[in-house]
């Protein structure tokens, strides 16, 4: 009787682990739902922009370009730009001109644009600077141009060699240059809006025109201008011959350097240095904490002075209207002169006045020094009125008024 029972118990739970098992391996249908999908991205899904592998080449349609290789062209313009809404790509390749003539444009804006950015490459011309400011060669007559156009940007960009400009974007329309560096141009380096870590030399008429100008180099050849902007902070401006080697209307923390033009010369000079071996060193309406120094010109010339030093061999050292706790310095002329006050000042000089105020003006603890070594030539101090002033020469202080103009 057990036996029985026994075995039926069996068969009832083989029947139930069998119907599990034939419910685990059950398959479903074998015929597919409907085509497969693709799995690869499109080469447009890639590399969704169009490619430039030859030049000439005209950008007709708004969109986004790459090189992909060096171009060369034996004349004329290289890439023309006829439409807004366009991103080039330099992609590390360069732009180059065969022409035997430097003529033609590597990047060229055909017609006023807007809404353009350019970046990462190069562009190679042949033009060199034969003489002070002689330019010739061959290649391209400019680098990138631009006419009335706006909203342009052109960044990470190298342009050398070029018979006219290097980078022309405008001043007026929302342009921007960013990181870039042009070596020889035959008139302007950069032009354009805001222009910043750029450098641009060996240019004959402007290194870099902007309105705001940061942390740029610029370096006028012959009568070239190093930088010239309304507003240039931590600038570097050089010219070799009689241009400006910066000039601005708001300069801060520059340094400019000319041959025989002006080294520096703003409308308001903060902490800038501005020398010259024949012109004046730094000039400007209003300077605060400045340096100028100049071979045979004034080394700093202002209206008003204060906290600066001035320094000339033949010129005189400092001269300003009114001048406040400054400092001046010449070896045959006045070492400072003011034309109204000067107080708390020092000036000096090996064989002229040290300190002298023009006409009916004061001098107000001041110290003036007229010494070559070995005697007194020239009064320490000229001025009519003197209060609380000390000077060193012959005689100490003169009250003559002192009617020589600087």
């Amino acid at each position: 009787m057990k036996t029985k029972l026994k075995l039926a118990v069996l068969a009832l739970f083989l029947s139930t682990v069998n119907a599990q098992f034939s419910t685990c391996f059950a398959q479903g249908s074998l015929t597919p739902p409907g085509a497969p999908a693709a799995s690869m991205k499109t080469l447009a899904q890639i590399e969704p922009r169009t490619p430039i592998s030859s030049a000439p080449f005209t950008i007709s349609s708004s969109g986004s370009y790459y090189l992909t290789t060096n171009l060369t062209v034996a004349t004329g313009d290289a890439i023309n730009i006829t439409v807004n809404g366009v991103t080039l790509d330099l992609n590390g390749f360069t732009i180059s001109s065969t022409a035997p003539s430097a003529t033609g444009t590597a990047i060229l804006f055909g017609g006023p644009r807007s809404n353009v950015a350019i970046y990462n490459g190069h562009i190679i011309s042949g033009v060199t600077n034969t003489a002070a400011g002689v330019f010739s060669g061959a290649g391209f007559g400019y680098g990138i141009t631009s006419s009335g156009s706006s909203n342009l940007r052109v960044k990470d960009l190298s342009v050398a060699g070029v018979l006219f400009y290097g980078i022309n974007l405008g001043v007026s329309s929302s342009t921007v240059v960013e990181g870039c560096a042009v070596n020889v141009a035959g008139s302007y380096g950069i032009i354009a809006t805001s222009v910043s870590d750029s450098t641009a030399m060996n240019c004959g008429s402007v290194g870099i025109n902007a309105n705001t100008m940061h942390n740029c180099t610029g370096q006028g050849v012959g009568s070239g201008t190093g930088l010239s902007g309304a507003i240039i902070n931590n600038g570097y401006g050089t010219s070799s011959g009689s241009g400006y080697g910066l000039q601005a209307n708001s300069a801060n923390n520059c340094y400019g350097t000319s041959s025989s033009g002006y080294g520096l010369s703003a409308t308001t000079a903060n902490n800038c240095s501005g020398t010259s071996s024949s012109g004046t060193g730094l000039n400007a309406t209003s300077v605060n904490n400045c340096y100028g120094t100049s071979s045979t010109a004034n080394g700093l010339s202002a209206t008003t002075a204060n906290n600066c030093y001035g320094s000339s061999s033949s010129g005189v050292g400092l001269f300003a209207q009114v001048i406040t706790g400054c400092y001046g310095t010449s070896t045959s002329n006045t070492g400072l002169m003011a034309g109204s006050t000067a107080t708390s000042c020092f000036g000096s000089s090996s064989s002229s006045t040290g300190i002298a105020v023009l006409g009916n003006g004061v001098s107000a603890y001041c110290c003036g020094v007229s010494y070559n070594g070995s005697s007194s030539l020239a009064p320490g101090i000229v001025s009519s009125i003197s209060i609380g002033c000390v000077g060193f020469g012959n005689p100490a202080i003169s009250s003559v008024k002192y009617l020589t103009t600087y």
